[in-house]
This record gives C-alpha cells, structure tokens and sequence, in this order.
C-alpha cells in the first residue's frame, strides 16, 4: 500500500543484486513510498545481477562501489547527494559475503585472510559507510541507517560458519555507532535480525533449506518473507520510528524468543513403550 511514507526523503540502498534480494525489494517499496534514491554494488557484483532493471524502474541511477574501499564510498556518497540534490535521509545495508563458506570450509578450519574479507565485506563496511557518510555530512538530522542481520550473531547455527562472527561484530558497529551519531546529528542505526531468507547469499550456505524449515516450525508466524522484511524497512527509514536507534530488531515470525515448539516436539517424541522388551 503505498502512502507516501517517504515523501521527499532521500537514501542510498546497497546489496539489490537481482529480484529475489531483500534490498530489490526494499528499493521498490521505497520507490512506491515516495523515496529518491541511488543503487549501488561492488563492480563484480553488478555483472552478475540485472540492478538497472531495477534502476529503471525506480528512475534512478546506479553508481557502482566497493563498500570496502574508502575512496569509492567518498564518490558514491558525493555523488549521490549531488544526483538526489540534498543530504542522505536513509541507508540501507545489505551486504554480506563469506568466501569460506561459498569454498565449503569448515568453521573449526577457516582460511583466515578470506576470514578477513568475511568482516571486511560483511561488517567493517558499515563501519565505513557511517564515518564517511559523518565525515562527508551526507545524513540528514533524524536519517535513518538499517542493516541487515541474521540470529547466529547470538546462537550457534552449524553451516554459518564465519558468517556469524562477522554478523556479530556488524550488531556492534550499530549500536556502537549509534551512540555517537545519534549524539552528533541525531541519525538513528538499527540492525533487522531476518528469518532465513532464500537471496542468493542465503543459498550459498550448506543446510540453508534445513535452516528455513526448522525457523518455519519453529516460529509461531511462520518465516517473515523478504517482502514482509522490506516493509518493515520502510518503518524504520520513516518518521514513524524517530525515536528507534542502536537496537536489533527480531524480524522472524517469534522465532528468537522460542525455546522449542509443539510441531518440534512431536517431531522428537518418542512413544513410551519404544524400544523395551
């Protein structure tokens, strides 16, 4: 439902890799809220997705960029606010990359300089998404930053191997950074902690069907869709949520707050005359 939620503000949006993306899909909803905004990706990700699509769609443009290079960030956000004619009043960050786990290493025998592209790609770009956008003074007073996240930051889920620690580390970027930008300009950083979602990251991770099923049993509501995801985006890149910043929000059906379900235990239930003579 489009009510011009986000009437006159302006945002960049990076990780739309192709339509199945949580980011395609809140690009479109912030487009049908009356959004202005730039895409962008790393170079090589660009070849590979069908963003100008997108792009054309939204009437916008799409300026590629290295999130982990300082000196494209600098141009991507100098030039976004030039193209949008004003300051930044939302980010998003949906980006996330394991080379270990996309080469199927085990957690126990990480190759630790992909280890640090994991972090690099997956966290500390956020990190430098917010100093350069600080530096620059590229967000607007009341903007709002989300970045995307997953609950193995808190819980051992086998097959997210580095992923987790680099989920991990991004949670405290938020809240860390939240705390100084919040203080500076009053711009508010939040994380959404999505069900397992099947985006093309998603699939690239050993078990990740066994992971949708076991969250769908799991969850009182079911999986939150990427659709559900993007809209609850919107909120948050809205001034319906102004006072909402330095926290990670469970977007997962009550997934994080199970301890076990019924359809579980059925699952596991052993009758009582199971296995005695």
């Amino acid at each position: 439902m489009a009510n011009n939620l986000l009437a006159g503000k302006r945002g960049i949006i990076f990780g739309a890799l192709d339509s199945n993306s949580i980011a395609w899909k809140v690009a479109l909803k912030a487009h049908e809220q009356g959004a202005k905004f730039t895409l962008t990706n790393a170079p090589v990700a660009l070849r590979m997705g069908e963003i100008n699509k997108l792009a054309e769609h939204c009437g916008t443009i799409v300026i590629p960029a290295d999130a982990t290079s300082i000196e494209d960030l600098e141009k991507l956000v100098a030039q976004s606010v030039e193209q949008l004619g004003g300051k930044l009043d939302f980010v998003l960050h949906s980006i996330g990359m394991s080379p270990n786990v996309r080469k199927g290493k085990q957690y126990t025998d990480i190759n630790y300089e992909w280890f640090n592209k994991t972090l690099d790609i997956s966290a500390i770009s956020l990190h430098k998404i917010l100093q350069t956008c600080m530096k620059l003074d590229a967000i607007s007073e009341w903007g709002s930053v989300v970045a995307l996240t997953y609950i193995a930051a808190q819980k051992a889920f086998p097959g997210y191997g580095d992923m987790a620690d680099a989920k991990a580390t991004l949670e405290s970027i938020v809240r860390s950074f939240g705390y100084y930008y919040g203080n500076s300009k009053k711009v508010r950083i939040n994380s959404i902690s999505q069900s397992p979602t099947m985006t093309t990251a998603g699939s690239g991770i050993k078990g990740f069907d066994a992971f949708l099923s076991f969250a769908e049993k799991m969850s009182p509501l079911g999986n939150a869709s990427a659709d559900a995801c993007a809209d609850y985006t919107i909120t948050l890149f809205s001034d319906l949520t102004r006072y909402v910043t330095m926290q990670n929000l469970y977007h997962d059906g009550g997934f994080s707050n199970m301890g076990v379900s019924e359809i579980m235990m059925n699952t596991f239930e052993v009758s009582g005359d199971e296995g005695q003579g």
